[in-house]
């Protein structure tokens, strides 16, 4: 099975286009949201083409094929106007005998890890930033940002499929990967 993850949308219609333009190319089977979906936060300047009523309209048309975790800009609200399930602080994926633990990153992260077992997968959005690495006794997984990527890193998803993990930006080039089993 082929997983799209991505992180921090941020209510941009720009990049929530370019993203499941992707996941149609891409031909995945799941996409997995790592929270910050409509709000561009209070630290966040606005991304391109800030329009969450748009962006709500894209994703709820998507709603079976998505699962996704609560972003520190996620309320309340976001639940009653989404039409799948987004307030949960992470879930467990076990896909092709791994252990995926999935959630934004602002409560587990590298600083704060979740319990995990060795060779679980620890994947979160919130930094911004791309990560792939073989940490002690886990793995550490970040497919950056679809709106508003930092540290120079291009606007970025991921896609996971036989044992590998692939960060990709939106003209299809592959940024980082990482086999992990």
């Amino acid at each position: 099975m082929k997983y799209m993850f991505a992180s921090d949308i941020h209510g941009s219609a720009y990049y929530c286009r370019k993203m499941l333009e992707a996941y149609e190319k891409e031909e995945a089977e799941r996409l997995v949201l790592l929270g910050d979906l409509l709000y561009h936060g209070p630290r966040n300047d606005l991304p391109k083409d800030y329009a969450p009523k748009q962006v709500i309209s894209m994703l709820n048309e998507m709603k079976n094929q998505i699962y996704a975790v609560r972003g520190n800009c996620e309320a309340e609200v976001d639940q009653m106007v989404l039409e799948f399930p987004v307030l949960a602080d992470y879930c467990i994926l076990a896909i092709d005998d791994l252990t995926f633990f999935a959630t934004h990153g602002h409560v587990y992260n590298q600083d704060h890890l979740p319990p995990l077992m060795a060779g679980d997968i620890l994947i979160h959005g919130h930094t911004h930033v791309l990560k792939a690495e073989k940490r002690d006794g886990y793995i550490l997984l970040n497919p950056g940002s679809v709106s508003i990527p930092k540290e120079g890193n291009p606007p970025t998803y991921a896609i996971y499929e036989d044992g590998i993990f692939s960060i990709r930006d939106f003209d299809g080039n592959t940024v980082k990967s990482l086999k992990l089993s």
